[in-house]
């Protein structure tokens, strides 16, 4: 069958659903139950093929994001820390994420045992529902070929392949956001209330898994229910006002339970500034991802100078400070690029970069297709795009189920484009994986629509769909040359890409009432390269933070997703802190979550006084103070990952105070991490509580130390 032939075998059926629903009747049902048909074995395959890509070769992905799996290794500590999604052991911050997608990775970890593949299966589990629910959303509205198309797009998207097989949240975020433009389309055909509330349910537990991403499809679906849904506008705007109220009330339950709980008994809230999860929502994990922040391109937030972190300078000499001076300062990061903001990777080969790019480039209209972004997310952005114009144009009453699909799925589609286009805040490239839904279903819909005006008998109609093929074709093969030829891959596809597609062309201008063939061909075609990449996430583990799919020498270290130069560093840091009085609970603070997470994992009970970020106000140097006194806590790491960004008073403190223990010690034959050094706080309460005073009497006897306080 081809796409043509799909398009006119669904269309009377369309039709008389849609006219079912706008007379108040439900759409006909039909008899003898469910029938296994061809459509039935391509789905089987397709949902095959995506297994493959997200469970082969897994397990050499180890804990992935370590971050999260530390995080839920230790929420299984306590019901506290489960609830709280407590980033350590012992309680102390949270992580910076909503707590859904860690809650279900914790119950697996419950129900099958902490390891690598029980935080990792239920991520490529959400992968395998969203291809097949995209197919049943799209099938009753574009009809069986289109959502086979949009199902097959959808599973080797590269975005969404390669989040799939980490443990971080957009798998699940991704499901519940199609679940949710699903039950609304399913409320736009009957105008019943129940549907859409449940849209909003499931909208707002797409916003307790990340946040104000989970928003980036409501804009469609509130516009798809005021354009098409049946009864009068106002009675249409109530209802929306009713799942609004729905929404808000699932969306903010938990981070209200979170902030109405006193601060003391319960865990700092990660990357706030005023330990408020709503803070957190709409500041560093909202807005700000918009408008810009700290941590990404258009940050409105600086980084520290090297001249600010280093304030020591001894006249004459032009070197770092020495080992012993350098506990009264906070050293410069390292040279080699830090989990944050890797440096350009070098290239080996033809174009083939050794790691992941961390962020999406320049905003532009056409970002999508850069550097970063454009190899994750853009290969099927100008058919999308081209496709929409084709449904619009063969679906041009509000009573067309095929209305309320572009409303809803195009205008998700739009609203998520427009967010990468144009955001200056961070824009990690696998956040195009949220983009691959709706991209999908209107390369499926737009195919289908676009076949359908070529092999109009209205000689105007059939010319407009072939200049939209023509552009639609035109302009994805351009883009896919433009990438295959940046990321070295794959080369060998760009003749039969290029011969076929337009061969295609050819042959729907010389053979109208074969067209439904040759488009069907050229979609085929340009799937081809996405998918060819999106295999790819084989070759090497995970990157753990920056999840891409892409020919690279190098992404992740699977495991700890650690060098075995820094995982020797990590075991012989344990093992020092063990064997030299380490305390309870607190056996040792970090001041990042990525020196923590590593020892978390290998069974330390450290804790990330300065949270994921280093800054984070969750521990202050009187309460440190306080712990040191009372035996409770007495090593810290400091430096590292992101000490370009701060710290907080508790690691300036223990800078300036606390003795610091020789590397040769605690790590021998192995470098420390991102030029980390500990300290022993023991025996420093009452400096720590006053740390300047206590500097400026270690500088009086010591002149020949210069420092600036």
């Amino acid at each position: 069958m081809s796409i043509v032939d799909g398009a006119a075998a669904q269309g009377t059926a369309t039709g008389e659903q849609a006219a079912a629903v706008h007379e108040g009747l439900r759409p006909p049902q039909r008899r003898g139950g469910i029938r296994v048909g061809p459509q039935h074995a391509a789905l089987a395959g397709i949902l095959a093929l995506s297994g493959l890509l997200e469970f082969v070769k897994l397990s050499q992905n180890g804990f992935a994001n370590i971050f999260y799996s530390a995080a839920v290794k230790s929420m299984l500590r306590s019901w506290h820390n489960f609830f709280f999604v407590s980033a350590d052991p012992n309680g102390l911050i949270t992580v910076d994420k909503p707590p859904l997608a860690l809650w279900l990775q914790g119950l697996s970890a419950k129900l099958f045992g902490f390891t690598p593949l029980s935080l990792l299966i239920p991520e490529g589990v959400c992968a395998l529902l969203a291809v097949a629910l995209l197919y049943r959303i799209v099938a009753p509205r574009f009809g069986t070929i289109a959502a086979l198309v949009s199902a097959l797009a959808l599973a080797v998207f590269p975005s969404f392949v390669a989040v799939s097989r980490d443990n971080g949240v957009d798998p699940l975020l991704i499901l519940l956001m199609l679940a949710a433009c699903g039950a609304a389309l399913t409320a736009i055909d009957s105008g019943r209330l129940r549907s859409l509330l449940w849209c909003a349910v499931l909208a707002g537990l797409a916003f307790e898994t990340k946040s104000l991403a989970a928003l980036l499809c409501v804009p469609g679906i509130a516009v798809g229910y005021l354009l098409c849904a049946p009864g009068t506008l106002r009675r249409r705007l109530a209802q929306l006002l009713a799942a609004g109220v729905v929404f808000v009330v699932v969306a903010l339950a938990w981070s209200l339970a979170v902030d109405l709980t006193p601060a003391a008994q319960r865990p700092y809230v990660g990357g706030s500034v005023t330990n408020s999860e709503f803070q957190l929502e709409l500041g560093y994990n909202g807005f700000g991802r918009v408008g810009g922040q700290q941590g990404g391109p258009g940050s409105t937030v600086s980084y520290l100078t090297p001249a600010q972190l280093r304030p020591l300078v001894r006249p004459g000499v032009d070197e770092p400070p020495t080992a012993a001076e350098r506990r009264y300062v906070a050293t410069a990061p390292s040279a080699s690029p830090s989990p944050s903001a890797p440096a350009p990777a070098p290239t080996s080969g033809r174009q083939r970069r050794s790691q992941p790019i961390p962020f999406g480039g320049t905003r532009s209209p056409v970002r999508i297709f850069a550097t970063g972004l454009g190899d994750q997310a853009g290969w099927l952005v100008p058919l999308a795009l081209i496709g929409m114009i084709g449904v619009g144009l063969v679906a041009r009453r509000r009573e067309d189920r095929r209305t309320a699909g572009l409303c809803v799925l195009g205008g998700w589609m739009l609203v998520e484009l427009a967010t990468l286009d144009f955001s200056a805040g961070i824009v990690h490239p696998y956040y195009g994986s949220a983009l691959g839904p709706g991209v999908a279903a209107m390369v499926g819909a737009g195919a289908v629509a676009i076949g359908s005006l070529v092999r109009s008998a209205e000689s105007r109609r059939a010319l407009t769909g072939y200049v939209l093929a023509v552009l639609a074709l035109v302009g994805t093969v351009a883009v896919q040359l433009v990438l295959i030829d940046r990321e070295g891959d794959p080369l060998w596809w760009r003749i039969p890409l290029v011969v076929l597609c337009l061969g295609a062309l050819v042959a729907v201008a010389l053979a109208r009432t074969r067209a439904g063939w040759a488009v069907g061909v050229a979609v085929c075609a340009v799937l081809v390269a996405p998918a060819a990449y999106s295999f790819s996430v084989w070759l090497a583990p995970v990157d753990g933070t920056f999840p891409a799919a892409g020919p690279y020498n190098h992404a992740g270290y699977g495991g700890l997703d650690e060098s075995a130069t820094d995982l020797r560093a990590d075991e012989g840091l344990k093992r020092y802190v063990e064997m030299h009085g380490g305390t309870k609970p607190y056996a040792l603070l970090t001041q990042s979550s990525d020196q923590a997470s590593p020892l978390i994992l290998l069974g330390l009970a450290a804790s990330a006084e300065g949270g994921y970020g280093a800054g984070d106000p969750a521990l202050s140097n009187t309460r440190l103070a306080t712990l040191v006194a009372n035996g409770q806590a007495r090593y810290l790491l400091i430096s590292g990952p992101y000490a370009s960004r701060g710290g907080n008073t508790a690691v300036t403190a223990a800078r300036l105070v606390c003795q610091e223990i020789p590397e040769i010690l605690w790590a021998p034959g192995a470098s420390s991490l991102g030029t980390s050094f500990l300290v022993d706080c023991a025996g420093e309460a009452a400096a720590l509580r006053h740390p300047r005073e206590s500097a400026k009497a270690f500088l009086r006897a010591h002149p020949s130390v210069h420092y600036q306080l």
